[in-house]
């Protein structure tokens, strides 16, 4: 009997996730495209998640709403060293053409995120492909766009975060999250895609004018005491891919646009509304 690997792997990784677990996967379970697996990567918890995992099933059915009882997830527990290499264990076990990693906490924005990004990979073929859209942050609900095109400016000032992206699986399995960056390891690998010679195929970036997820801001990589280790981390990996002239050029292009003044406007929640229209308009412009 030959089984066909379903087109999508939603991989979920937690560790003492509490409540959030269950409203990330009722939005997973009202996608209307159904051709996905969900892989649960728990690193071990002590909360009781697992028993809420376990028991699923008994307790939808129990309250009569259904909405999770016929979620195809498969729970994985094993002990890690980090969320990257949670990541990279439930990489492993993923069987889909295609990988997504929705944290605890963070949503699918609306039931027909999969259908469209399934329609967005089939109207635009790629022997290896990043598809990726825009986020929302939950707690203001503003739509953060990503840069249409991809280019080596656009890879040194920021690149599509992993809520945002669907990455072959294939890319995952040849060149794993470096679990030595503790904050950074999902930018490296998206600059080892565009890089590298060393990727089986040409890796191809496509972008869909989609929303993809409701992210929770203030994650791991956006704590205060991780802040100095995500800039270190920075400079090492572009020291990696590229060139000092590089650098230098792009550099002088974040000093002379202000970047720092910019950062401020996209997290003041008083500005972020207006600076991301404003930003998503100069995108589309090129």
């Amino acid at each position: 009997m030959i089984v066909m690997e379903p087109m999508f792997s939603i991989l979920v990784v937690c560790l003492n996730p509490g409540g959030k677990i269950k409203e990330t996967l009722r939005t997973i379970a009202v996608q209307n495209d159904k051709d996905y697996e969900v892989i649960i990567k728990d690193g071990f918890s002590t909360d009781g998640s697992l028993a809420f995992l376990e028991a699923v099933h008994e307790e939808e059915k129990e309250g009569g709403t259904g909405i999770i009882e016929n979620l195809p997830f498969r729970l994985v527990r094993k002990k890690d060293t980090g969320i990257y290499d949670a990541m990279n264990q439930a990489v492993r076990e993923a069987k889909g053409k295609y990988v997504y990693f929705l944290n605890c906490g963070d949503l699918f924005a609306h039931p027909d995120v999969l259908a469209d990004f399934h329609k967005l990979i089939v109207t635009n073929p790629a022997e290896r492909g990043i598809y990726y859209g825009n986020i929302c942050t939950r707690e203001t609900g503003e739509m953060v766009p990503s840069n249409p095109q991809m280019d080596a400016f656009g890879c040194y000032r920021n690149v599509p975060c992993h809520q945002a992206c669907f990455y072959d699986r294939e890319l995952l399995l040849a060149h794993p999250f470096e679990t030595k960056y503790r904050v950074r390891a999902d930018y490296e690998h998206f600059l080892w895609c565009f890089f590298t010679k060393e990727a089986p195929g040409k890796v191809s970036f496509i972008y869909g004018n989609i929303v993809t997820a409701y992210y929770e801001s203030g994650g791991f990589s956006e704590r205060k005491e991780n802040r100095k280790v995500s800039a270190e981390e920075h400079r090492k990996i572009v020291r990696k891919y590229m060139s000092p002239g590089q650098i230098w050029k792009y550099r002088m292009i974040m000093w002379m646009t202000l970047a720092p003044l910019r950062t401020w406007l996209a997290k003041n929640p008083r500005t972020s509304g207006y600076y991301n229209k404003l930003k998503k308009k100069i995108y589309e412009k090129g």
